[in-house]
């Protein structure tokens, strides 16, 4: 059966060898783009453990979280609760995410945004960019090391910052090896989709100073977010819980207050 990530991967690696268009040409339009907000500096520029909150509508798990919410909305309670940064699931076939839910959120708010997708090649790269989008997802597990390379470079080259996803110590080494200052630990198990809260701690031994951690997955309230501060991370990335909360702004300041 494969997991869910080879599954969603076959899917956007099949859509990527029909993409036709010109890759200069979506390059320089990336590049042509206005500057971006600045996604890493954002994380940076509070004290305690920083929120990135997620604008996520479902996931291939756990189905339905909040398919009718409205994106302007709920990135305008995000910011008002002291989320440092948006998350926003652009994926429409496993998440039921699209750009317009990027474009949407990023609208409503003064905050850096990450286009939450799977990047399997440039063109994604430079669609990230052109949709207005502050950062790029780069998942290591998904991608080859000379990959993982060039995509951040690329990245780089059209300004946007790379949040580089790794499950454990061997896929950490790979993305320090590619240039990554932004490093984000899934706890959730990629075979099992179970989250395995030591995770977090055991990979952060194995990153540098000098780069900005971000926890994600199984992130559910302020308990977890004291652990992660006390494992040394500056930043959580939380979707589910802040999604299905009765109060998204209430939900965000405690989080941000138990990270100080």
């Amino acid at each position: 059966m494969g997991t869910y990530l080879d599954r969603i991967l076959a899917a956007h690696r099949a859509a990527a060898e029909a993409d036709e268009r010109d890759l200069d040409e979506l390059v320089a339009a990336a590049r042509a783009q206005p500057p971006t907000r600045g996604f890493t500096r954002a994380l940076a520029s509070e004290p305690g453990v920083s929120v990135i909150a997620e604008v996520k509508r479902a996931s291939p798990s756990r189905g339905p979280l909040a398919a009718d919410l409205d994106p302007a909305a709920l990135a305008a309670a995000y910011q008002a609760g002291g989320a440092a940064c948006l998350s926003v699931l652009t994926d429409g076939e496993f998440f039921r995410g699209s750009p317009a839910d990027l474009a949407a959120a990023r609208a409503a708010t003064r905050l850096p945004v990450l286009r939450k997708d799977f990047t399997v090649g440039p063109a994604d790269v430079c669609d990230a960019r052109i949709l207005g989008a502050d950062a790029v997802l780069l998942i290591a597990a998904a991608l080859s090391p000379l990959e993982l390379t060039e995509l951040k470079a690329l990245a780089d080259g059209v300004g946007l910052d790379a949040l580089v996803e790794v499950h454990d110590e061997e896929e950490a080494g790979a993305a320090l090896a590619a240039g990554a200052t932004l490093v984000g630990v899934n706890q959730r198990d990629l075979v099992t989709f179970e989250v395995d809260t030591a995770r977090a701690e055991q990979v952060a031994r194995a990153l540098p100073p000098g780069v900005t951690r971000v926890a994600e997955s199984g992130i559910g309230g302020p308990g977890d977010v004291a652990r992660l501060a006390a494992a040394g991370y500056h930043a959580v990335l939380v979707g589910e819980s802040l999604v299905t909360a009765a109060d998204p702004a209430a939900a965000v300041a405690a989080l941000r207050e138990a990270g100080r």
